[in-house]
């Protein structure tokens, strides 16, 4: 098994190597750990440093896949070359944060416009972050109404001027999940030289874990697709869903499921500190999530079980969060 990353990598197929920005998305290490949690003998853990995509998150492989798409279906356009600005759609999603950092990167290299709409209570971090990227952030969906709120508020939007923008929908949108199919699942297989027996990631759109699962199955049916979610439908694992209570994405696919591990969110506070402090690997709340459920997994294990995860994102986006400090 490999930490580098490789020369050449899945997601070439989907085009972005065209694009410099575009091209140095995925490809991240696979890590071990070590030192966050004890690990019984004979067993294996690993992290893939998703936090180290150029706009911080994994979220950047599903936005790129499907602003690319656009453009090639032509639901989408770049100014230049005859095509002024005013007649350029604006990219439009509802975030929790990032995936709408993903697009407003991306937006920004690419001269697109970028509007994206998400609960009012998202921490500052990454509002700040997208209107430094240039996109225009509607911040007003009520707290209480979460991530659905603002699924709505797009909807309506679009509704009313369809013309005016590009919605690529990450929720219900298959490239979302079909970009970590070609591109996290088939690197994760590469980099553990077909050894993994189980993925396990928490939900949002559900993209990571359909994509990657789907890929590593096709490779090894019998590799295990873990989810993680939330224990109850008021929680602090941001970015994550608890699904018995939401809209439910439309690429989630159950049948890839072989279990699904419920985390609290203290846990997930505890496991987000002792990755900075044990491995020194700063990430987000919902890569503490993932971990805890893979250390409870590989309690539950046999000799010559290897677990792989996900860190979805970086620290710096919750760095005004109190949980940074132990209880």
């Amino acid at each position: 098994m490999t930490s580098t990353t490789q020369t050449s990598t899945p997601q070439d197929s989907l085009g972005l190597a065209e694009h410099p920005l575009l091209a140095a998305i995925g490809g991240t290490a696979l890590v071990e750990l070590t030192r966050v949690g004890t690990v019984p003998t004979g067993i294996r853990v690993f992290a893939k440093t998703e936090f180290m995509n150029p706009g911080g998150s994994i979220k950047d492989r599903a936005a790129a896949a499907m602003v690319l798409d656009g453009l090639q279906r032509g639901l989408l356009r770049r100014p230049g070359n005859g095509i002024p600005l005013r007649d350029v759609p604006t990219i439009i999603d509802a975030t929790s944060g990032n995936t709408g950092i993903a697009f407003a990167m991306i937006g920004a290299s690419l001269g697109i416009p970028v509007t994206l709409v998400m609960p009012e209570n998202t921490s500052p971090e990454r509002k700040q972050t997208m209107r430094c990227l240039g996109a225009t952030v509607i911040d007003t969906v009520p707290a209480e109404d979460g991530s659905d709120g603002a699924f709505e508020h797009v909807r309506e939007l679009v509704s009313a001027e369809p013309d005016r923008y590009f919605y690529p929908n990450q929720y219900d949108n298959p490239v979302n999940a079909r970009a970590h199919e070609l591109g996290t699942g088939a690197e994760i297989w590469r980099q553990t030289g077909g050894a993994v027996t189980h993925f396990v990631a928490s939900m949002g759109t559900s993209g990571t874990l359909m994509g990657t699962s789907r890929r590593l199955k096709a490779e090894n049916p019998a590799v295990q697709a873990v989810a993680v979610q939330p224990d109850s439908p008021l929680h602090g694992i941001e970015g994550t869903k608890h699904m018995a209570s939401t809209i439910r994405p439309s690429i989630l696919d159950e049948s890839l499921i072989d279990e699904v591990v419920t985390v609290t969110t203290a846990r997930a506070y505890e496991v987000t500190r002792a990755l900075a402090l044990r491995e020194g690997l700063f990430c987000g709340i919902s890569s503490g999530a993932n971990v805890a459920a893979a250390l409870d997994l590989a309690h539950r294990g046999e000799p010559g079980t290897v677990i792989v995860t996900v860190l979805p994102d970086t620290g710096s986006r919750y760095l005004s969060d109190h949980f940074w400090e132990p209880r």
